[in-house]
């Protein structure tokens, strides 16, 4: 069985990408991306917290306050 993968930088909780959106913890959840999970991720602007793909972290914006894409239920 090969050894599990630490997560990049962009998945580690704390992270907080170019807008604002902070990496609050992993679910261990299946995401919708090839080989992804879904974490939860709150927005530094208004507080909402919704499920991203781990891929998509980087550039995620916030469902509410930023006009991003809707979050994934987790």
């Amino acid at each position: 069985m090969p050894a599990k993968r630490a997560p990049g930088p962009t998945t580690r909780t704390g992270y907080i990408n170019h807008n604002q959106q902070h990496v609050v913890r992993p679910t261990g959840a299946p995401g919708n991306d090839h080989l992804q999970y879904i974490y939860v991720l709150r927005c530094g602007h208004c507080g909402c917290e919704y499920g991203a793909n781990g891929s998509d972290i980087h550039e995620r914006r916030c469902p509410t306050c930023q006009g991003g894409a809707r979050g994934l239920e987790y």
